[in-house]
């Protein structure tokens, strides 16, 4: 059986921001807007040239970030190349203002990769690949 994530789906408050920010650091296709008016709902698909996709979503009652660390999902990494592109990703976010939370390093697991946030707090792992 051939199992792959075709996606992963992540809750946000602001639809365009979200999709601008992986539009502009990891070079996301942003697919249409679909509206659920009577769920209150609306998502959009961000593709990039791997094939891999997120899905952001937002729903009227859906509007409370937790404050700690809780079970379920911790991060979406994104692998970009090699050492290389992540040092030039940290760069460019560093020269953009925002601060990584963590690397460019080598993981004791032997990745490397450099920790961010994206405009909502969510935790993105760049790693080589």
């Amino acid at each position: 059986m051939a199992v792959r994530i075709d996606h992963v789906g992540l809750w946000v408050s602001d639809i365009d921001t979200v999709a601008a920010f992986y539009a502009k650091y990891f070079d996301a296709s942003v697919g249409e807007r679909y509206r659920n008016p009577r769920k209150g709902f609306e998502s959009r698909f961000l593709a990039f040239d791997s094939g891999t996709r997120l899905e952001i979503m937002t729903r009227r009652d859906v509007n409370q970030r937790a404050n700690a660390e809780l079970l379920g999902l911790a991060h979406v990494a994104l692998t970009v190349g090699d050492e290389a592109r992540v040092d030039a990703l940290a760069a460019r976010f560093i020269a953009d203002g925002m601060q990584p939370e963590s690397g460019p390093r080598r993981t004791g697991d032997g990745y490397y990769e450099c920790v961010v946030r994206d405009p909502e707090g969510n935790r993105v792992e760049i790693a080589a690949g």
